[in-house]
């Protein structure tokens, strides 16, 4: 009898109907594949019942997440192997239909099912949230931002760094994940065009970083508003500090219960994913009325490429069950389009996709390089989803799978002079 892996190799190329260009390395020791391939580890029969009474990207995570599935070797390049057998087969017109019509990919299905043991459906992973509709109430929001951010600000340092920005950083002339993020916190600010004396409301303040730059820097009044107690005191102990009490307030509160505008800028960086479109033309009217004439918008967003049948978008399976839940992504027109019904003028559009595709690897390399003391501060489990997360979101945007868009707009006076110079790309640099 074939050893394991030597099995699984030729059951899952029967399945895929083509060679698989991957080693694989089973629960007994044995390895089969190109012997200078990057390898999938096999830990157990359980990775092939999650795999089976799963299938598609939300079993392959489950066996990941709880440590029956690893990679040897490169990550990325495994990542983008499987990216290629399964995201694109559950898009296409292959997989599971050729698996019903041909003859030999049914007898392979139940051979893999004889190997996987006991006909069982292993429970999901604890770290797994519980699927929900997509209500984005405030109670919902709230529970699914404490998921999400509520992890410990000690893991997020190991994968952020001293800046504790999460999201996008703005790379120039290479340098660190320091310079990246305070380039873009910077450019953020001169596309506000903030000056000293002004009020700066940003929504979805994260661990404090825009509120305290931009009080620093630039002289303004800030109140930063989240969701999560955690990121709050970080926020807060960061602020005092910093000196910057007098001049910062960091808040625990939703920013639909902002009632003390009007601001003169309205900053919202890597917060608007968690708004839902359902919620969209709310969120961005409520941040037109904070908004004084003439004040501007910086919203900082993901963004996903548009469909041919937008009906039938669906949320990304691992990332609403592991990491962000009810979190969704919308085409950058549609953003855009939301943004002017809600009476904006939309004055700038820069895509730094790229960009967030080295940041990205930058923090799965952080991670890896403090590996035992995250497993420490977190979970195993939960380790291993910001490592699988965040290494094929880099994939993501390196491929143009998702981008990520700066939207400058401006509640316009009505008379329509937008207070934005003739040139704006140089920022006042």
């Amino acid at each position: 009898m074939a050893d394991a892996a030597s099995r699984l190799t030729s059951l899952a190329e029967r399945l895929l109907g083509e060679p698989l260009p991957l080693g694989v390395r089973a629960w007994d020791g044995s390895r089969s594949g190109p012997p200078d391939a990057p390898t999938l580890v096999v830990r157990n029969r359980r990775a092939l019942r999650r795999m089976l009474f799963k299938p598609g990207e939300l079993g392959m995570a489950r066996a990941w997440v709880a440590g029956d599935l690893d990679i040897e070797g490169d990550l990325y390049g495994v990542l983008e192997v499987m990216a290629g057998l399964v995201w694109e087969r559950e898009k296409g017109s292959r997989g599971l239909l050729r698996t019903l019509r041909d003859p030999d990919a049914r007898s392979a299905a139940g051979e893999l099912l004889r190997l996987a043991g006991p006909p069982i459906p292993p429970a999901p992973p604890g770290e797994e949230v519980r699927r929900r509709r997509h209500l984005h109430t405030r109670h919902s929001d709230r529970r699914a931002i404490s998921h999400h951010y509520d992890v410990g600000n000690d893991f997020y340092g190991i994968v952020l760094g001293p800046s504790m920005v999460y999201s996008c950083a703005y790379w120039e002339d290479g340098g660190t994940l320091e310079d990246a993020q305070r380039d873009k916190l910077e450019l953020i600010c001169r596309k506000l065009g903030l000056t000293p004396g002004q009020r700066l409301l940003d929504v979805g303040c994260g661990w404090g970083a825009m509120a305290v730059h931009a009080a620093r820097e630039h002289g303004v009044g800030v109140v930063g508003v989240t969701l999560s107690q955690e990121q709050a005191a970080y926020a807060r102990k960061r602020v005092a500090d910093e000196g910057l009490a007098d001049r910062v307030e960091i808040r625990v509160q939703d920013y639909r219960d902002v009632r003390d505008g009007p601001y003169d800028a309205v900053s919202s960086i890597g917060m608007a994913e968690h708004v839902g479109a359902e919620r969209y033309l709310e969120y961005a009217t409520d941040l037109y009325g904070l908004l004084k004439p003439g004040g501007r918008l910086l919203n900082h967003q993901i963004a996903r490429r548009p469909q041919s049948d937008e009906t039938t978008y669906q949320v990304d399976d691992f990332i609403d069950a592991y990491v962000f839940p009810d979190g969704e992504l919308a085409p950058l027109g549609t953003t855009v389009t939301q943004l002017e019904r809600a009476g904006f003028e939309v004055r700038d559009v820069e895509s730094i996709r790229e960009h967030y595709a080295l940041t990205l690897r930058r923090w799965v390399t952080r991670l890896e390089d403090d590996w035992p003391r995250a497993i420490r501060l977190t979970s195993p489990g939960r380790a291993r989803v910001w490592r699988l997360y965040m290494a094929a979101c880099a994939l993501a945007f390196e491929r143009n799978r998702i981008g990520v868009n700066q939207v400058l707009a401006v509640r316009t006076p009505a008379p329509g002079a937008s207070g934005l110079p003739l040139r704006t790309r140089t920022w006042g640099a």
